[in-house]
């Protein structure tokens, strides 16, 4: 039995990760903000967070506080950033401040507080645009979008020869290409994660999440991942809003299996130094995701509102090859899309979400964040 602590651990993913953490028998750790843009006003914990959990509220970027939280720790899940593509092209300070500094705090404090593993949340966000495969056959990551095409509506990438592509699963090999603030952020937690791990000799492990959907998102943060930001519209009896022409591919993992794969990386003994994507290995366009999440809740006829536009630091078509992590974790989906959506649906019975996505969208339009 390990004594773990979960930062970020009474948000959506972490609270799930510590309810397979103590499935398994260990004790559990969270430290988070109970940031009220995630939480609500109130800053409560919450109902849903199991009452084993021992809770130290504060942020990550403080010392004490983190100081505090690892007294007596044997591993870290290290879950704590801010979230959102569009939010962190105008929160620059901010998001670049709790993702990037808060991790430096932490492993400043792990280099005299040693643990015997360090599981990192990255995301696919790092990769910016997916692999591709050209004309020819051969597999490129050239991708490129311009703003003069995008302007246009062309919204498919093209070879830098302008030659058509077409969308291949992505594996860790890919190349990085940091599209935005919120990308750059969280490949700066994966690097410094993984370079003081090794100095320090703790093992480490980053995984790369892929679209994490399920129950507890934050209903009322317009930043969160897209399946609950068209939740959020349909329970307010509004369309989804879907950027550009809805046909961006995307790879939607149920929590659960995101829980499962933390655990995996916590407990393997060849993961410590290694990157492995956490997706379910399939895709699925945004518009086709939209109309299942509205079929699934009973409001079929909330059909999605296709925006025509560009949000600054979006990417088109990205969608994970999961080979590695099921070759070298052991890691495995089980939970379907079909099955994680009827989920969700039975979740949000009885949830109450405000929709703030006019808001978000207006935040980004005034800067100039949109085409």
């Amino acid at each position: 039995m390990a004594h773990v602590l979960v930062t970020g651990g009474a948000g959506f993913i972490g609270s799930h990760v510590a309810d397979h953490l103590l499935a398994r028998g260990h004790r559990v750790r969270a430290l988070d903000n109970l940031n009220p843009q995630v939480h609500g006003a109130d800053r409560r914990r919450p109902k849903y967070l199991h009452p084993d959990v021992e809770l130290v509220v504060g942020d990550v970027r403080d010392r004490r506080a983190v100081g505090t939280a690892l007294d007596g720790i044997d591993a870290v899940v290290h879950l704590a950033a801010l979230v959102g593509v569009g939010q962190s092209m105008y929160q620059i300070e901010e998001y670049t401040s709790v993702n990037t500094l808060g991790t430096a705090v932490l492993l400043e404090a792990l280099s005299s507080k040693r643990v015997e593993r360090l599981v990192v949340a990255s995301s696919m966000s790092v990769y910016g645009e997916g692999l591709y495969r050209d004309p020819e056959g051969r597999i490129t990551e050239a991708a490129a979008r311009n703003r003069a095409d995008l302007k246009e509506g062309r919204w498919e990438p093209r070879a830098l020869d302008g030659a058509p592509l077409s969308a291949l699963p992505t594996p860790e090999l890919k190349s990085p290409n940091l599209e935005s603030v919120y990308a750059l952020s969280k490949y700066d937690q994966e690097r410094l994660s993984l370079i003081v791990g090794r100095a320090y000799g703790i093992p480490t492990v980053a995984l790369r999440f892929f679209n994490a959907y399920g129950p507890r998102q934050a209903l009322s943060n317009p930043y969160t991942g897209v399946l609950a930001i068209f939740a959020s519209r349909l329970l307010n009896g509004n369309r989804p809003l879907v950027f550009e022409d809805g046909l961006q591919q995307r790879d939607f993992v149920s929590v659960h299996d995101v829980a499962r794969a933390c655990l995996l990386a916590m407990e393997s003994k060849s993961a410590p130094g290694q990157v492995y994507n956490v997706g379910s290995g399939r895709s699925v366009t945004v518009l086709e995701v939209a109309r299942m999440i509205a079929k699934a809740v009973g409001r079929p006829e909330l059909l999605p509102e296709l925006t025509g536009r560009y949000r600054a630091g979006d990417i088109r078509h990205c969608f994970a090859d999961i080979s590695l992590a099921q070759r070298e974790l052991g890691y495995q989906p089980t939970v379907t899309l079909e099955r994680g959506i009827e989920e969700l649906s039975q979740w949000l019975r009885g949830q109450v979400a405000r929709d703030r996505v006019a808001d978000a969208r207006a935040e980004l339009e005034t800067r100039g964040l949109t085409l």
